[in-house]
């Protein structure tokens, strides 16, 4: 297989935008960049619309030396590995096999590790770093910033105690320096088998904090809970949409019999529980994150080992919890649209209980900007806001300045 240079394709490319948070290679398609959300198509050095040969030399090039990412790919369909421009950029590569070719997709890797703070996330998440021990969970869909957000947590860390930190991530995202603390970062399939294994080795290599890259299986999960039970601080990420369902998640990888042992057990471990959604500004300003924070109280931990019941939900807890520096989604959501920092439609889009929304905004003092009674029965539903509200009837187009969170998972 012939190896082409691949740098000067992706250079052109990375000039489109200060805002790409993805290169894609697919066969039928030109290159493309994404830019806050939106795929676009790009020709650079000419390359037009992409061959099955030419994505194919793209990922032999990218897996160059790497012949592990190579035997993944060969044997399971995908592969993840890390690639780097020397001194520019580092990106997160999956390749996959989609209809007997290949396609690419690279994540851009921030050079610099953003602070809570440059993220624009709460700043209770700053305790995280104060905790000595137990589990924290960043979930949230692919894209929504869980990876930035950790390595915004770790580096704190990493400044405020002298630790030892591990992480085991597949690939290496965020490359973290030394400073009070130690950091050794393990590769899954370079320097370690898997999570499992790599998890099992951490517990021997006297760390106070652990990063794993994904909760993804039983037997990750379970090493986890016991490095958290025997005293040390675990970081990692799930895929689910609120922290209700993240709870239903772990419980639901273990047997039904055991189902009350881990419930008792995610209640004692648990320490903080931060889902994620990117939602495009009003101002075509790229992307903010509204986040949802479940915090270990007596309240949560009860409902956690207890299963919810009608009027004892995790959602009942968070509402009632702001002074413990709880939120839900829909609050967060809420005012944002108040604050007119998103659109009513995007906010309702990426609300979790959109009626309820609506509802709650009626108290607004522009109530008949934003709600008509329509339908049988009264119900509610949006206004298309006018542009001389403030807000466009249709959503621009975004822009630069977007939040680093849409920069990486």
């Amino acid at each position: 297989m012939k190896y082409f240079d691949l740098p000067p394709v992706i250079e052109q490319m990375l000039k489109v935008s200060e805002n790409i948070s993805d290169l894609n290679f697919s066969v039928g398609q030109a290159p493309q960049v994404e830019v806050n959300g939106r795929l676009n198509p790009v020709q650079p050095l000419g390359l037009q619309k992409l061959t099955p040969y030419q994505t194919e030399v793209i990922a032999m090039t990218l897996m160059q030396g790497n012949t592990d990412a190579a035997y993944r790919l060969a044997h399971s369909g995908s592969t993840d590995l890390s690639y780097s421009l020397p001194s520019r950029t580092r990106f997160r590569v999956n390749i996959f096999q989609q209809r007997g070719t290949y396609s690419i997709v690279m994540r851009v890797i921030p050079t610099s590790i953003p602070t809570l703070e440059d993220l624009g996330l709460p700043q209770q998440l700053a305790d995280i770093a104060e905790l000595r021990n137990g589990i924290v969970l960043v979930t949230g869909p692919t894209g929504s910033g869980k990876s930035t957000t950790l390595a915004a947590v770790i580096d704190l860390i990493n400044q405020q105690q002298h630790y030892h930190i591990v992480t085991i991530e597949d690939p290496i995202e965020f490359l973290h320096q030394h400073k009070n603390s130690t950091i050794n970062q393990r590769e899954v399939g370079s320097d370690a088998k898997d999570f499992p294994s790599a998890l099992r080795a951490a517990l021997r290599q006297a760390p106070k904090v652990i990063l794993i890259g994904e909760m993804r299986d039983y037997e990750t999960t379970e090493i986890a809970l016991e490095a958290a039970e025997t005293g040390h601080l675990v970081l990692s990420t799930l895929h689910t949409i609120d922290a209700s369902k993240t709870v239903d998640r772990v419980i639901g990888l273990y047997p039904k019999n055991e189902e009350q042992v881990i419930r008792t057990r995610l209640a004692q471990t648990f320490r903080y529980i931060a889902s994620q959604r990117l939602i495009p500004r009003a101002d075509t300003g790229g992307r903010i994150a509204a986040v949802e924070i479940l915090k270990s109280t007596p309240r949560t931990r009860e409902y956690v080992s207890a299963g919810e019941s009608e009027g004892k939900t995790l959602l009942d807890a968070m509402r009632a919890g702001k002074l413990d520096g709880m939120q839900d989604f829909d609050s967060v959501i809420k005012e944002m649209i108040e604050r007119k920092t998103i659109t009513l439609e995007d906010g309702l889009s990426f609300a979790s209980n959109p009626n309820n929304l609506l509802l709650a905004l009626k108290g607004m003092s522009l109530t008949d900007d934003f709600l008509a009674p329509e339908g049988q029965g009264g119900a509610v539903v949006p206004k298309r806001p006018a542009a001389a509200r403030g807000y466009p009837q249709q959503r621009p187009r975004p822009a630069a300045g977007s939040s680093m969170l849409d920069m990486i998972e």
